[in-house]
C-alpha cells in the first residue's frame, strides 16, 4: 500500500501557503494546486498566486495553465492531478495537494458522475442568454425543467445553473434524473487525507480577509482587472471573470458601482466563499483540524504530516 496523499485545505486567508513552505523544509514535496482561479494566466494578485520565489523553492503544478477566455472543469482537474501524482512519486518526491476549491477535492476523492462533457457552443449560448436576462431568470428556466436541481441552487449560482441547463439541453433529461440513475463509482486510486486549516474565531478570519483584499488593491489589483477588461474576448459570463474579487471590480469598470462599493462587495463575497469552504470541510469526518489562527499553525501541520507519512511508509 502506498502512502496516503496529503491535502492541505482551508478557507481563503487561512495560511495554506505558509504551511506548505514549512513542509518543504522537511520533505521533498511538489505542490498540486487545487484552485479554480490560479489556473488563469494574468490573474496573479487577486488569486494570491505563489510568488516567483515560492515557485523556485517548491515545484508548483496547475498554475497558469489556462487563458482567462478558456474554461477548466473538475473532470480535467481530476485527470491532471492523478497524472501528476504518479509523475511526482516516480521522481521520488511527495505530491501535496493544496488549495481551496472544494469541488476539485470532491472530484478527486469521490470520482465523477457519468454526465456529458462540457459543450462550448451550448455554454456560449447560455452565457449570451444570461447576459440579456440575468442568472435569476436562467434559474427560473432551470426550475421549470429540473426543479430538484434548481431547489438546491441559489439564483445567482451562475456556474452550476449553467451546467445543469447545459446537461438538460444536451440530453433532454434533467441532471437530477441522470444523477439518480448513476452507476456505482469506482474505488479511488489513492487514499486522500486532509489537514484542514479552520479558524477558532470566524470574526478574526473575516478581518484577515478584509486586510488581505485591501492589500491586493494596494498592490495593483484594479490595474490587473482593467487589463482583462480591455480584452474584447472576455465578458462576465466566463468563469475567470466570475472569480470572487474580480467580478466586483469588473462591475466597477463597467460603471455599475463605485470603487468603494466594489471593494466592500468583494470582501463580502470572499467571506461568503470562506463560509462555503468551511461548511464543506466540516462535512468531512476524517479530516485533521488545525486552528489557522494559532501562532504555531504551520508547525502543527508539519507534525500532523509527519505522522501521516510515517504511518503510510510503515504499512508499505
Amino acid at each position: 500500500m502506498s502512502s496516503p496523499i496529503l491535502c492541505i485545505a482551508g478557507p481563503t486567508a487561512a495560511g495554506k501557503s505558509a504551511s506548505t513552505l514549512a513542509l518543504a523544509q522537511h520533505w521533498p514535496i511538489e505542490i498540486i494546486t487545487v484552485d479554480s482561479a490560479t489556473i488563469y494566466r494574468g490573474m496573479d494578485i487577486g488569486t494570491a498566486k505563489p510568488s516567483r520565489h515560492e515557485r523556485e523553492r517548491i515545484p508548483h503544478h496547475l498554475l497558469d495553465i489556462r487563458d482567462p477566455a478558456e474554461s477548466y472543469s473538475a473532470a480535467a482537474f481530476r485527470t491532471d492531478a492523478l497524472t501528476l501524482i504518479d509523475q511526482i512519486q516516480a521522481r521520488g518526491n511527495i505530491p501535496l495537494l493544496c488549495g481551496g476549491t472544494m469541488l476539485y477535492y470532491k472530484a478527486l476523492r469521490d470520482g465523477l458522475d457519468d454526465l456529458p462533457r462540457a459543450d462550448p457552443a451550448t455554454r456560449a449560448q447560455l452565457d449570451a442568454e444570461a447576459l440579456q436576462q440575468g442568472w435569476p431568470a436562467m434559474h427560473r428556466e432551470l426550475a421549470a425543467v429540473d426543479p430538484k436541481t434548481a431547489a438546491r441552487l441559489a439564483p445567482n449560482d451562475s456556474q452550476r445553473i449553467q451546467r445543469a441547463l447545459e446537461i438538460y439541453r444536451l440530453t433532454g433529461t434533467p441532471m437530477s434524473e441522470l444523477l439518480d440513475k448513476r452507476p456505482a463509482k469506482e474505488a479511488p486510486a489513492h487514499q486522500f487525507l486532509t489537514i484542514s486549516l479552520e479558524p477558532s474565531d470566524r470574526l478574526i478570519l473575516h478581518e484577515r480577509i478584509r486586510q488581505r483584499y485591501l492589500a491586493m488593491i494596494e498592490q495593483g489589483l484594479l490595474d490587473e482587472v482593467a487589463a482583462l477588461h480591455r480584452r474584447p474576448d472576455l465578458h462576465p459570463g466566463l468563469p475567470s471573470v466570475r472569480c470572487v474579487g474580480y467580478r466586483q471590480l469588473w462591475d466597477h469598470l463597467d460603471g455599475k458601482i463605485s470603487l468603494p462599493q466594489a471593494i466592500e462587495q468583494a470582501i463580502a463575497a470572499t467571506r461568503q466563499l470562506a463560509k462555503r469552504q468551511l461548511t464543506w470541510l466540516r462535512s468531512q469526518p476524517d479530516r485533521i483540524v488545525v486552528d489557522c489562527l494559532s501562532d504555531d499553525a504551520a508547525q502543527q501541520v508539519v507534525e500532523s504530516a509527519g505522522k501521516i507519512w510515517s504511518a503510510g511508509s510503515a504499512t508499505c
